[in-house]
């Protein structure tokens, strides 16, 4: 996050401290879930007070089912010329190298492009994200929703063609614009998130082509892009919190946020392997939860800070998942 956000610039009244450049995207996908493509991106690249320099768009070849054509409109017929995400992830990078990256639901759109890129054993340049959901937050706006159509209505800006990538990052990086300045006058603190790019990953089976990709598909500004996971119930009891320079123990209940370099599910995996129980959400009976950012001022680091609940980052917690206590009478 960044801090000091109040101090401005003698000469211009601007933030000192916020970004120099932004990169606002939209990704449209053939679903929600983790094993799901980007079919089409757009960027468009602004300035450091938001004004726009230049755009760009291109469709991507899934290599499978597109998924909900009548969402994003985008028909196998269409995509199969496309190039592969390989092809353009050098331009990709060009768009975003230096820059923070600007999204309606932003986890959504990183963590899809970050596993593209881990596809193509490639990188991205992206350090940091902003979230438009969360500032609009963070500056009250008066919005009834927090839908992207909504966010467009409030600041004037018209909408052409919903779930077209390149419109709707237009429409995005128009009203991020008046976002950004209204976050300057007022000192605001930029909410932003650290991006761990993917190290390691595994991809699951797509679904065979004609069968409906990622059921209930909405548009993930709808809501949370991650599918539930159904996991067997963990046969040990708690025995309660993890105390630093101690082992884990069976039983004990951990929670993840924010990003990681392995990917969240085979971190998960990893944890019910070993014996631990996997927590959707922070509670009194949490044992430790695993974050590499516990600054981010998430529901799930401040609800920890409340309850007094351990936390340690990803690199600690794979040490000691290396290490797990048998619970009591094994």
């Amino acid at each position: 996050m960044l801090e000091d956000l109040t101090a401005a610039s003698p000469a211009t009244g601007w933030p000192t401290a916020y970004p120099q450049g932004y990169a606002v995207v939209d990704v449209e996908t053939t679903g929600l879930a983790r094993n799901d493509r980007i079919v089409s991106a757009a960027v468009y690249r602004l300035d450091a007070r938001g004004e726009v320099e230049d755009h760009w768009y291109t469709l991507v070849n899934p290599q499978r089912d597109p998924g909900p054509v009548w969402i994003h409109g985008l028909t196998s017929d269409v995509l199969e010329g496309a190039p592969l995400f390989g092809d353009i992830a050098e331009e990709f990078s060009a768009r975003l190298d230096g820059r923070v990256l600007v999204a309606h639901n932003a986890v959504f759109d990183w963590q899809m492009i970050a596993r593209e890129y881990a596809r193509a054993e490639r990188e991205a340049p992206v350090r940091q994200r902003l979230c438009t959901i969360a500032l609009s937050k963070e500056l009250g706006l008066p919005l009834t929703n927090h839908k992207l159509e909504t966010l467009a209505a409030h600041f004037g800006v018209v909408q052409q063609r919903a779930h077209h990538a390149l419109d709707d990052a237009r429409v995005l990086a128009e009203a991020f614009r008046p976002s950004l300045r209204a976050a300057a006058a007022g000192g605001v603190r930029l909410p932003l998130h650290e991006c761990r790019p993917l190290t390691e990953w595994s991809d699951r089976p797509a679904p065979r082509i004609g069968q409906q990709a990622g059921s209930g598909y909405g548009g993930h500004r709808a809501g949370g892009w991650r599918p539930a996971r159904k996991r067997p119930a963990c046969p040990y009891p708690n025995p309660g919190r993890y105390e630093e320079g101690e082992r884990l123990k069976q039983g004990m209940r951990i929670a993840f946020s924010g990003d990681t370099s392995v990917e969240r599910e085979l971190l998960e995996d990893r944890a019910v392997e070993a014996g631990l129980h996997v927590a959707t959400s922070i509670s009194r009976l949490t044992s430790l939860l695993v974050t590499n950012d516990p600054d981010s001022g998430t529901s799930k680091v401040v609800k920890a800070r409340q309850f007094g609940t351990p936390v340690v980052d990803e690199a600690a917690f794979g040490q000691l998942l290396g290490d797990v206590e048998p619970a009591s009478g094994q």
